[in-house]
């Protein structure tokens, strides 16, 4: 790689622990193979074991965990805290994530019981099996094989704070109100960049007790949910709208990108906490 500036830092770390409900917000994050620890570990099934979205059911953004040392506490207005023991499993069940057939748990009646409860139709919640090696697009990767749990499609999602200020510019050009990033559901938020530079970087490096080494490999096409509200659960398409104004991208099929995916050079098992420094290649 060509010259590298430190001029970025973390600004902010997200684990979502279910997918497509509300995120956690952290001061430090153990990488894994699949990227945070506990990001993505746990996904909502419907009834023939395909998994659900906000996209379906934006309800799911009201859903807000809480890590524990031992347990994930799931809150929901009107709810019962539903605690899940981060290493209870029942039985093992096959899954079905976009195209991926994925081996999992199946999590129990109880949790089943919570989410059917607050979504409003007969769901499942199912754990990731460890011994399941789920690998992003090699098209993306360059073959290097990264792993996943259930996230979309890679380990990690890289967005700038400065991407978000010009998209709320727009918006407010517009006459629509602001909105934070927890819509974009980052893992890494870094400040210091321009807006979408992370876009024309091909590697991060993060000041870790050891060297971190991100490859940004694919832009982020965006389906609706960053139109979901996640304070309200509810949906209004003006942000969407609003990103395709200007953020058509060919790579991703002309739909709207925002965002970076990212896999994991080196670097696993090290802490990454919010102000570390980050090196930009370019």
């Amino acid at each position: 790689m060509s010259s590298a500036t430190a001029s970025a830092r973390v600004s902010r770390l997200f684990v979502y622990p279910v997918k497509s409900c509300a995120g956690v917000e952290v001061k430090e994050a153990l990488l894994t193979e699949t990227g945070f620890d506990l990001d993505r570990a746990w996904m909502v099934v419907d009834a023939q074991g395909r998994f659900v979205t906000q996209r379906q059911l934006p309800r799911m953004a009201l859903v807000r965990p809480q890590i524990k040392l031992s347990e994930v506490v799931l809150r929901a207005p009107g709810m019962l805290a539903l605690h899940l023991a981060i290493e209870a499993v029942e039985e093992p069940v096959t899954v079905r994530l976009w195209d991926d057939e994925v081996a999992a748990y199946d999590m129990g009646q109880v949790a089943a019981q919570w989410f059917t409860d607050f979504l409003g139709q007969p769901v499942r919640l199912v754990r990731f099996d460890p011994e399941q090696r789920r690998l992003s697009n090699a098209q993306w990767t360059g073959g290097v094989p990264a792993l996943n749990q259930f996230s979309d499609g890679f380990p990690l999602l890289v967005l700038g704070e400065g991407a978000v200020d010009e998209l709320n510019g727009r918006l407010a050009a517009g006459g629509l109100a602001p909105v934070g990033i927890e819509r974009f559901r980052p893992n890494l938020v870094l400040a210091g960049l321009p807006a979408h530079q992370e876009d024309r970087l091909p590697a991060l490096r993060i000041a870790a007790a050891e060297p971190v080494e991100l490859r940004l490999v694919k832009p982020c096409p965006r389906c609706p949910i960053p139109n979901v509200d996640p304070a309200t659960g509810e949906s209004a398409p003006g942000v969407l709208e609003t990103l395709l104004q200007y953020r058509r991208n060919a790579l991703v099929g002309g739909r709207a990108s925002f965002g970076m995916n990212g896999i994991i050079v080196s670097g696993v098992d090290q802490t990454l906490r919010v102000g570390q420094d980050v090196t930009l290649e370019a």
